[in-house]
């Protein structure tokens, strides 16, 4: 598995920060030939948080994606409002066929995933001499952070999760996943896809197992954010989380008085208005997101 400058437990040099876009696609023809960068603002391991954000804001990636390009817009957005923002490339295994693309990355095991963000995690309570980080994650990146809650020591670690498009209770792919499954297939895509993708299936053993005991772990907000229009996490609504004891959930979808936001899977991290409510979840004093016309990924 290669890791990047901000995956190494203890590495201190300097990384690589790729330019702001507002778009997916340009972000993710950056990161072809800058697998490793950095989204602007973030991996500042000289950043001290201040009382107004007094939590580190982690940012986790998707599957076959990477920091770079899954948040060259809100990264730097955030560290303008005042946050330490730190973000890291996980998943990046060699044993499939996706996985020989630098720059496709996520796509290992979730759970080893999960103890790449517990280390990650205690470097930069380390760094900034905190005690909790808010962490914002998309597909995949929503998901894997639950499984680092619940079985991998981030209990008590972390103030507010916030996730976007993310498959918590399964993604039927649009029906693929559905039909893949009743021929007897997805045990057989590792050596293509890797272990990740048949994880987040609707029916999976892994979600059986992270899902046994509720949704949520005691003394973390969530803030679930979902596109009507997507086409990966499917349906949409099943990346809704219910509230267990001492957890707080806000299920959003971003077309709820906002119609001419036509935001898909990809294209979501990406709005504007998905932008307001991860600043909003972070900081609750944050007024309401706008409400813009947003494209999907073309």
């Amino acid at each position: 598995m290669a890791l990047g400058p901000a995956t190494a437990p203890g590495a201190h040099a300097a990384e690589e920060t790729g330019p702001e876009t507002t778009g997916f696609v340009p972000a993710l023809v950056h990161s072809i030939d800058h697998p490793e960068a950095s989204p602007p603002g973030a991996n500042d391991w000289s950043c001290r948080p201040n009382p107004r954000h007094p939590h580190p804001v982690v940012l986790v990636h998707g599957t076959y994606a990477n920091r770079y390009d899954t948040f060259a817009m809100l990264s730097p957005a955030l560290k303008r409002d005042g946050y330490c923002v730190f973000a890291l490339n996980h998943g990046d295994t060699d044993d499939n066929l996706l996985s020989q693309a630098e720059f496709l990355k996520g796509n290992g095991d979730i759970r080893r995933s999960a103890q790449e963000l517990a280390a990650f995690v205690d470097r930069v309570l380390a760094a900034t001499g905190t005690s909790r980080v808010d962490i914002v994650g998309h597909s995949l990146g929503g998901l894997m952070p639950r499984q680092y809650l619940k079985f991998e020591g981030g209990a008590g670690k972390v103030g507010t999760l916030v996730t976007l498009g993310a498959p918590h209770h399964g993604t039927t792919l649009s029906g693929i996943a559905v039909i893949a499954s009743s021929l007897g297939l997805l045990d057989s895509t590792h050596p293509l896809l890797g272990d990740g993708p048949a994880q987040q299936t609707r029916g999976s053993q892994f979600l059986a197992e992270l899902n046994a005991e509720g949704d949520t772990v005691a003394g973390v907000s969530y803030v679930v954010i979902a596109t009507s229009l997507d086409a990966v996490t499917t349906p949409h609504h099943s990346t809704f989380l219910t509230p267990g004891p001492g957890a707080t959930v806000r299920n959003i979808t971003l077309q709820h008085g906002c119609p001419i936001d036509l935001s898909d899977h990809l294209s979501m991290i990406y709005s504007p208005r998905a932008i307001g409510y991860v600043r909003q979840g972070l900081d609750p004093q944050t007024g309401p997101p706008s409400c813009q016309p947003h494209l999907p990924v073309m």
